[in-house]
């Protein structure tokens, strides 16, 4: 069952069991993916790659309107949005946690044979392959640019 199914299936389970934000979460995926569809060069089919680059986005924006609803001190709408958020995240993969991450770049850079800042765009292109939903980009460059910039040293 591909992530078009999924949301599907999800919706009609959470219109029966009224589940009011997980519903609107649900909606906002599938309103994101037939904007996907339907946008221009489209394949008409939507690749998993681009359905988890979707689902990140979607996740990111909420987590960031939930944050800023706290620094405004509008506790009601930021636990909308963090009801969402958690909606969303149920469709990403597992995300490494930094000892994980560390230990996985660390290989990575054995791996690749990279000896220094200038091999990072080289690390960089393979992580973001491997781990992608998996851990944030820029946790993923600063962790790089750290240990490169250490084995110059």
């Amino acid at each position: 069952m591909n992530l078009q199914e999924r949301i599907d299936a999800d919706i009609k389970a959470a219109m029966l069991a009224r589940e009011k934000d997980r519903l609107n979460a649900l909606r906002a995926i599938k309103s994101a993916i037939l904007l996907e569809l339907t946008k221009e060069g489209g394949g008409g089919g939507l690749d998993e790659a681009v359905g988890l680059k979707l689902l990140q986005k979607l996740h990111k924006q909420r987590a960031e309107a939930a944050a800023i609803y706290h620094q405004q001190g509008r506790a009601d709408l930021a636990a909308e949005e963090e009801a969402q958020a958690k909606v969303i995240e149920a469709y990403l993969p597992k995300r490494m946690d930094a000892a994980e991450l560390e230990a996985a770049v660390l290989a990575l850079i054995g791996e690749l044979g990279a000896g220094g800042m200038k091999d990072m765009g080289r690390v960089m292109g393979e992580a973001n392959k491997r781990w992608a939903g998996q851990a944030d980009g820029s946790a993923i460059a600063s962790l790089v640019k750290k240990l490169l910039g250490a084995g110059q040293s």
